[in-house]
């Protein structure tokens, strides 16, 4: 096994913004497989609710926000799996690299004029190839760092910005193409954006990378291996049971689904938490940290039900309840997915810079998750505004739809560059790529919960909804700080 200091020795350590050359691989991989993951998102709402002779697939829209939202709960809970092939079968490296040959197939069959037969079998392989692939790059940004390395906070944040850069691109060109021409075609040039992100990974990871991600930390035994086998056709078998039964009696809708997808939404991080502290593999310290990580957990799930609201709830708003005409120009509504990254972009180079000024200075880990939360709140609040001046009827002004895409990038980037960063470092040893899977399940749940909240959304008023989830935000927020000291205390020496 490679010791840490030989994993960092391996890694070029200057080159890139002053950070590990390799950052810079694992900067444009990410870079266009969020190209891909976010074009395609941002016209997948509209494909699936346009009706039939605008080149959509005629869906309603509450269902779709519904599937979006499960698509997206499905995609982040399927980190699980890449962690696990990463940490026991193949290492980070080459489950990255499975993963986007997975991404790719699926945007190429969602190219396919084949109707909601496609949509689903394309949504299969993303799945299974964002679960390889995200949680794992990540994981490798975090092995090229020594223990110690101020520049870690800083490196994720460039890395950050980096997804960002792709993801605010995408909407742009694969918007426009997908609104204005074919939705079949937008699809098509995803599928081409993780194509040249595999190019990259697979030309620069033996010169920039080094040792990073070629090591199996915790390899399957032979007896370990069959039992494994056994394991998975017992899933499979459970699970097309379960399906022939909710067919039999008229259960296999979407409701019961999304239920199933929240309930596990829910249980799954609960197992992981478990599993990871009662393990003997795990150190006194590492346990007190896997405590001191369960409320940072929950309070990024509170903060991703509304960040990822923005490609749901938002999305058809910008759509359906937002003045786009601004002159003879009508906006594309799929460009407001745009705003986000737009924002981390401006500002995540001065969050970096911020972090390495202070230093040893700058606020703890639960404290910048707190303050996260109340941008987050903040950024719902400011929607009552509209919905009070319009009626919840008339279309309003795009500038509120701006303003709560800032707001929310605030608090993002006090949570999410910080959050990868403190996953590395609160991690088990033994369970260093699933705790990272572990940080992306807070998405996972929080989008399996949006599942529901959709529902909600279509039953209430607008002051309502934004109301109470921006206001259970701020609360949430505020419980965090009180609980600041305990926890930096239980993360022994971590900040």
């Amino acid at each position: 096994m490679y010791s840490k200091d030989e994993i960092v020795k391996s890694v070029p350590q200057k080159g890139f913004f002053g950070q590990p050359k390799g950052l810079f691989t694992l900067f444009f991989t990410e870079f266009w497989e969020r190209f891909s993951y976010y074009g395609m998102r941002a016209i997948l709402i509209l494909y699936m609710y346009y009706e039939l002779h605008d080149g959509g697939l005629g869906l309603d829209r509450g269902t779709a926000n519904s599937i979006m939202a499960l698509y997206g709960s499905l995609i982040y809970m399927s980190g699980i799996i890449g962690g696990w092939f990463a940490d026991r079968v193949w290492g980070t490296r080459k489950t990255v690299f499975y993963g986007g040959i997975l991404i790719m197939i699926g945007h190429i069959v969602l190219a396919l004029p084949f109707g909601l037969t496609a949509l689903l079998i394309s949504m299969a392989f993303i799945i299974a190839g964002t679960g390889l692939l995200k949680s794992n790059v990540s994981t490798i940004v975090g092995d090229m760092y020594a223990e110690g390395d101020n520049r870690r906070d800083s490196g994720f944040s460039i890395f950050y910005m980096g997804i960002n850069m792709g993801a605010f691109i995408a909407p742009l060109i694969i918007g426009t193409v997908g609104e204005e021409y074919n939705f079949h075609l937008g699809f098509g040039l995803a599928a081409v954006g993780m194509f040249i992100g595999l190019i990259v990974f697979f030309v620069t990871q033996k010169k920039f990378l080094g040792l990073a991600g070629l090591e199996v930390p915790n390899p399957l035994t032979e007896q370990e291996k069959k039992k494994t086998i056994r394991n998975v056709i017992i899933a499979i078998i459970a699970i097309l049971i379960a399906g022939f039964i909710l067919n039999a009696t008229g259960n296999l809708t979407m409701a019961v689904f999304s239920l199933i997808i929240t309930t596990l939404g829910i249980l799954i991080p609960t197992a992981f938490f478990i599993v990871m502290y009662r393990s003997p593999k795990t150190t006194k310290d590492e346990k007190s940290r896997v405590l001191a990580y369960i409320p940072l957990f929950i309070a990024a799930v509170m903060f991703w039900a509304i960040q990822e609201q923005g490609a749901t709830i938002l999305a058809t708003y910008a759509d359906t309840r937002t003045d786009l005409t601004v002159g003879s120009f009508e906006i594309p509504a799929s460009w407001f997915q745009s705003l986000n990254p737009l924002f981390i972009i401006i500002f995540a180079p001065i969050f970096a810079w911020i972090w390495l000024k202070l230093g040893n200075r700058q606020p703890s880990t639960p404290k910048k998750f707190a303050i996260s939360l109340f941008f987050a709140g903040l950024s719902f609040l400011v929607m009552i505004i509209p919905a009070k001046m319009s009626g919840g009827t008339e279309l309003v002004s795009p500038w509120w739809l701006v303003l709560s895409f800032f707001l929310v990038v605030v608090g993002e980037l006090l949570l999410s560059p910080v959050g990868l960063s403190a996953t590395t470092k609160l991690a088990p040893a033994a369970f260093a790529a699933q705790t990272m899977s572990l940080w992306f399940l807070t998405s996972a749940a929080a989008q399996a919960i949006n599942a529901q909240l959709v529902r909600v959304y279509e039953a209430v008023t607008e002051i309502t909804y934004f109301g109470t989830l921006g206001a259970l935000s701020i609360f949430l927020g505020l419980l965090l700080l009180v609980l600041t000291p305990i926890i930096a205390k239980a993360m022994r020496g971590v900040n």
